[in-house]
C-alpha cells in the first residue's frame, strides 16, 4: 500500500472517528466540532512538516533530511535519494575537472579558462609563466586588464575568431607568444598559449642561414662567370699571362666554393645524432700535424710554437678533433700580421686539459666573442674573404667540442691578440703506460 493512501485511509478513520464521538455526545453540532478538530490537527501536521522541509533546504548540501512516517516519510526518501544522487554528479564533475586540471598541468601549453566576459576563472602554470600572470592574485580579474597588446585586444574582439595570434609579448622582450581562442560551454572560452620565442628564433637562423649561403657561393659563382666569359669572348686577343691569371683566380674561387661546401657537410655531419666514433687519440702526433699545416699556411710569416706538455692521448674521435684544433691553429694565422707570433700549447689542468691558440693579432671587439660561433657571423666580412675563411670555422669548433663534453674559452683584445682554449674534461684524458 502507498503512503498516500494509507494516510487518505488514516484520515478518514479520524474523521469518521470524530464524527462518531461528536454524535455521541452532542449529535451535529458535536460532530462538527470534532472533524474541525482533526482537520486542524492534519493541516498542522503537513505545515509542520512543510516548515521541517523548508529548514533542512537552507542547510548546507549533504544535511540529512528529516524523519518522519506516512507521505512526509515517502517525500523525504525521494528528496534523499535525489540529494544522494545529486552528491554523486558533482562528485564525479569534481573527479572529471581534477583530471581536466591534472592534464592541463601537464600540457607543454598554456591553458586559461575564461568565462562570458573574458575574467580569469583558472589557469595552469605554462600559462602563469607564458603570460607573467599569478593565478593567486589574477584570478576573477579579465584578462583584458592584464594583456593590453593592441592586437590581443583586437583578437579577442572578434565574435568567432579563426586561427591564431602571434604576439610579441611587452611583458617579456624578446618573448614571441601564439594564442588561440576556442570557444566552449556556457559562454566560456579556452585560451591556449604557446611560447614560440625558440621556434622564431631557429626559423630566423634557418633564413639568415639560406641567405648567407646563397650570399657565399653566388660572390665566387659570379667572379668565376665572369672570368669564362672574358675568356670565352677574347681568348684569342688576351695574351698567355694574362690567361694563366684568369685561370689562377677561377681557380682560387673554385677552391673557396669547395672549402665552404665541405665546411657545409662537415656541420651536417656533426649536427647529427650520431655519436662520434672514439679511439684513444696520440696528442703528440695530432698537435705536430696542427704545427706543421699551421707553418704551411704562414709561408714564414709568423713565428709559430708549440708547447707540449700535456697528458699523451685523450679519448675522441681523431678527425672531428683534427679539424677543431686545426680550425683554432689556422684562424690564428690568417687574423695574425706579418712578423707575429703564434703559440700553440697543450698542457693538463686540475679537472682535465686544454688546448690553447695564442696570437699576437688584430684582436676581437668585446661586443662580437658571444656570436664568433654562429655560422657565416663576421667580424669584418670583407676581411674574412680576404684570409679565405669560409664563416663555419668556429661553428665546426664548438660542435666538435661539444660531442667531446669540452667547452670553448675565448678572450681578445682589439691590437693586442686573441687567445682560444679548448677545455676537455678529465673523463677524457688517458694516461698511456
Amino acid at each position: 500500500m502507498s503512503p498516500v493512501l494509507a494516510d487518505l485511509i488514516r484520515a478518514g478513520l479520524w474523521l469518521a472517528l470524530a464524527t462518531g464521538l461528536g454524535w455521541l455526545l452532542d449529535h451535529a453540532v458535536g460532530a462538527l466540532i470534532a472533524v474541525l478538530i482533526v482537520t486542524v490537527y492534519l493541516v498542522s501536521r503537513h505545515l509542520w512538516h512543510l516548515t521541517q522541509l523548508i529548514r533542512w533546504a537552507k542547510q548546507p548540501v549533504g544535511t540529512e533530511t528529516p524523519s518522519a512516517v506516512g507521505t512526509w516519510s515517502e517525500a523525504y526518501a525521494a528528496l534523499r535519494r535525489r540529494a544522494q544522487l545529486g552528491a554523486e554528479q558533482r562528485e564525479e564533475l569534481g573527479k572529471l575537472l581534477d583530471r581536466f586540471r591534472q592534464a592541463a598541468e601537464v600540457m607543454p601549453d598554456g591553458v586559461v579558462i575564461l568565462d562570458g566576459h573574458r575574467n580569469i576563472e583558472w589557469m595552469n602554470a605554462h600559462a602563469e609563466l607564458a603570460l607573467n600572470l599569478n593565478s593567486t592574485r589574477d584570478l576573477g580579474t579579465p584578462i583584458t586588464y592584464l594583456l593590453r597588446e593592441p592586437e590581443f585586444l583586437d583578437y579577442l574582439g572578434q565574435s568567432y575568431p579563426s586561427g591564431s595570434l602571434i604576439l610579441r609579448s611587452a611583458r617579456r622582450l624578446g618573448q614571441t607568444l601564439q594564442i588561440q581562442l576556442a570557444p566552449f560551454a556556457a559562454g566560456r572560452s579556452l585560451l591556449l598559449v604557446r611560447d614560440v620565442t625558440q621556434i622564431q628564433k631557429l626559423e630566423t637562423m634557418r633564413r639568415d642561414f639560406v641567405a648567407n649561403v646563397s650570399h657565399e657561393l653566388r660572390t665566387p659563382l659570379t667572379v668565376v662567370a665572369g672570368f669564362l666569359e672574358t675568356a670565352a669572348d677574347g681568348l684569342a686577343d688576351l695574351p698567355s699571362d694574362q690567361i694563366h691569371q684568369f685561370l689562377d683566380m677561377a681557380g682560387d674561387q673554385a677552391k673557396r666554393m669547395q672549402r665552404l661546401i665541405e665546411d657545409l657537410l662537415t656541420l651536417a655531419t656533426l649536427e647529427t645524432d650520431a655519436p662520434p666514433q672514439e679511439e684513444s687519440i696520440d696528442m703528440h702526433k695530432l698537435l705536430a700535424e696542427v704545427r706543421d699545416e699551421a707553418i704551411a699556411l704562414s709561408g714564414g710569416r709568423h713565428t709559430i710554437e708549440l708547447v707540449d706538455t700535456g697528458p699523451a692521448a685523450l679519448r675522441g674521435s681523431y678527425k672531428e678533433l683534427r679539424s677543431a684544433l686545426g680550425n683554432l691553429a689556422s684562424n690564428a694565422v690568417r687574423y695574425t700580421q706579418s712578423g707575429g707570433s703564434i703559440t700553440l700549447s697543450w698542457g693538463g689542468k686540475a679537472d682535465g686539459a686544454a688546448f690553447a691558440v695564442a696570437d699576437t693579432g688584430i684582436g676581437i671587439d668585446a661586443q662580437h666573442l658571444p656570436r664568433l660561433t654562429e655560422r657565416f657571423y663576421r667580424v669584418d666580412r670583407g676581411r674574412s674573404r680576404e684570409t679565405g675563411g669560409t664563416g663555419l670555422g668556429l661553428a665546426i669548433v664548438k660542435h666538435v667540442l661539444e660531442r667531446h663534453q669540452a667547452r670553448l674559452e675565448i678572450s681578445s683584445e682589439p691590437g693586442r691578440g686573441s687567445t682560444f682554449v679548448a677545455v676537455f674534461p678529465e673523463r677524457r684524458v688517458q694516461t698511456v703506460s
